[in-house]
C-alpha cells in the first residue's frame, strides 16, 4: 500500500534534511520536534516527579479531566535510546490520558551513548517498581497498570514486563507501539525492504544499536533484545502495533507470534501506509489518530 496522503506531506518536507545516521548526538536530539504547549491536548493536570534512584529518574505524571479507569499507564517513549525525553511526547502521554481518561506516568530514562545498556533498562523496572509500590500515593489501582512504548520504549516496555514477571509483580497489560525486539546483522526482510525513505533507516537503527551497546554481547541479552528470551509465557495481555513501511515491522510482528505460542493473549495490527513514529503524528494524520483510539480501546479491556 501506497503511503498515507498525510504521512507523504510529512516525509515531503524533510526532503534534503541530512539523515539521522549522520548527525552528531546533540544535533539528531535537537532536531526532534516538540509541539507547542498550546498545541497539546489538555488535562486536568500535570506533575513532574523525581523517582529515587541511583540516580533520580525524572518522570511526569498526568491526570485526565474525566478519570474513567483507576488504573495507570507507564509510558516509555521512543528514540533509540538516544534521542527522546518528556517533551518530545508529552502531547502524546497528555492525549493517551485524556481520551482513555486514566492516569498516564511518562518516565524520562537514561539515553545513550552517556549511559549506556542496561541503563536505560533498569530506570525503566525501578520506574516500574516504584509505580507499583506508591499506587495509593499515585490514586491508581496497583492491580491495574499497563506499561506502553514506542519504538525503544516498546523494547523497554516488552523487557520490563518480563522482568517484573520474574519478580512476581506482573502488569496487566504492555502496549508496545512498533517496538524494537531484536538485534540484527544483517537484519529482517523489512529492514531491507524499507532501508530508507520512510523516516526512520536502516542504517539509523545500526547507529542506534552501536550507540546503545557498550559491547557486542550485549546484543543477544535478552534485556536488549527481547525476541530471543527463552520464555515468554506469563506475561500480561499484549497490543503490538506495527507500520507496514517500518523497518522494524517485522520485529515487531515476530515478538507478537512468539508471545501468542506462549499463551499470552495477543492483539496484534499492522497500520498499513504507515511509517515508524506514526503514533505521535495524531495532529496531522487521521489514521494515526485512529490508532491512538485502538490503544484505549484495547486498554478499557484488558483494564478491570
Amino acid at each position: 500500500m501506497p503511503v498515507d496522503a498525510e504521512i507523504q506531506c510529512l516525509l515531503d518536507a524533510l526532503k534534503g534534511a541530512p539523515p539521522m545516521e549522520s548527525l552528531s548526538v546533540e544535533a539528531l536530539r535537537a532536531s526532534v520536534p516538540v509541539p507547542p504547549l498550546a498545541a497539546r491536548p489538555k488535562v486536568r493536570a500535570t506533575e513532574d516527579v523525581l523517582i529515587p534512584g541511583a540516580p533520580p529518574i525524572p518522570a511526569r505524571v498526568y491526570r485526565p479531566i474525566e478519570l474513567q479507569s483507576d488504573g495507570l499507564v507507564i509510558f516509555l517513549h521512543g528514540g533509540g535510546f538516544v534521542v527522546g525525553s518528556l517533551e518530545t511526547h508529552d502531547h502524546v502521554c497528555r492525549d493517551l490520558c485524556r481520551r482513555a481518561g486514566i492516569v498516564v506516568l511518562a518516565v524520562d530514562y537514561r539515553l545513550a551513548p552517556e549511559a549506556k545498556f542496561p541503563a536505560a533498562v533498569d530506570d525503566s523496572l525501578n520506574a516500574a517498581r516504584w509505580a507499583l509500590r506508591n499506587a495509593v500515593g499515585l490514586s491508581v489501582n496497583q492491580g491495574n497498570i499497563i506499561i506502553a512504548g514506542d519504538s525503544a520504549g516498546g523494547n523497554l516496555a516488552a523487557v520490563t514486563a518480563i522482568r517484573l514477571r520474574d519478580e512476581g509483580e506482573p502488569l496487566r497489560g504492555q502496549l508496545l507501539i512498533y517496538p524494537v525486539t531484536d538485534y540484527h546483522t544483517p537484519g529482517t526482510a523489512s529492514y531491507f525492504e524499507h532501508a530508507s525513505g520512510y523516516s526512520l533507516t536502516r542504517a539509523a537503527m545500526i547507529r542506534f544499536w552501536r550507540e546503545y551497546l557498550a559491547n557486542e554481547e550485549g546484543a543477544t541479552h535478552v534485556y536488549a533484545a527481547p525476541l530471543r528470551a527463552s520464555d515468554l509465557g506469563n506475561l500480561p495481555p499484549a497490543f503490538v502495533m506495527t507500520a507496514e513501511l517500518d523497518p522494524l515491522r517485522d520485529e515487531g510482528e515476530a515478538f507478537a507470534r512468539r508471545l501468542a505460542d506462549a499463551g499470552v493473549a495477543v492483539m496484534l495490527k499492522r497500520y498499513d501506509g504507515m511509517i515508524h513514529g506514526f503514533f505521535r503524528m495524531a495532529p496531522v494524520s487521521e489514521r494515526a489518530s485512529a490508532a491512538i483510539d485502538d490503544a484505549v480501546a484495547w486498554m478499557h479491556q484488558v483494564l478491570r
